[in-house]
């Protein structure tokens, strides 16, 4: 069942594979990096914990570094295209008890795409913020983003995603994720 609504104590973030050797060709980088850092920062000012994933870190490199400082932990390294096929991940995702997700990364129609599927077929809920996904071209997106919708998750705008985690002008956090609202561009 897609989620409805989302609550900071029930989510969390998985930061894919934002590695500068994946980010250099990707359609909009400027625009998913921009909006993953909006997320992290968004989250962790709610206390959402984040994941971070890197797709061959040995040979692809490490994780974009405006990205790192916004990480409680170190990113775990895969092979495999879907997060959810590498146990560490899984075991650091079942170890935070909750069951949504929010996917921020790329590709759309591989990583993000196969994390989204394998996700929703362990029963979580799963939502893309699709302001903070792309791949290589915008056909390569649009289709993932659209064969991802197609399976069960949700697509929602990174400041849905925040609003929803806030519930309402009375947050705590509300003045700050409002100068973070204010501050981005695009």
């Amino acid at each position: 069942m897609p989620a409805t609504t989302l609550h900071a104590e029930s989510s969390i973030v998985v930061l894919i594979d934002v590695q500068p050797s994946f980010l250099s060709g990707i359609f909009e980088a400027d625009r998913v990096l921009a909006r993953s850092e909006f997320v992290l920062k968004v989250a962790r000012l709610l206390q959402v914990p984040v994941l971070a994933t890197e797709q061959y870190p040995s040979r692809m490199g490490g994780t974009q570094e405006r990205l790192v400082p916004l990480l409680a932990g170190e990113p775990i390294g895969k092979m495999a295209f879907s997060c959810a096929r590498s146990q560490p991940f899984l075991e650091g995702l079942e170890a935070t008890r909750r069951r949504q997700v929010v996917l921020v990364g790329i590709e759309t129609h591989i990583c993000v795409s196969q994390t989204a599927h394998d996700l929703l077929g362990k029963g979580f809920e799963v939502v893309v913020a699709a302001d903070a996904v792309s791949a290589r071209t915008l056909d390569r997106h649009t289709v993932g983003l659209k064969r991802i919708r197609d399976a069960g998750a949700v697509a929602a705008h990174s400041e849905s995603i925040a609003y929803e985690w806030m519930g309402g002008a009375d947050s705590p956090a509300f003045k700050e994720v409002l100068a973070l609202v204010k501050g981005i561009k695009g």
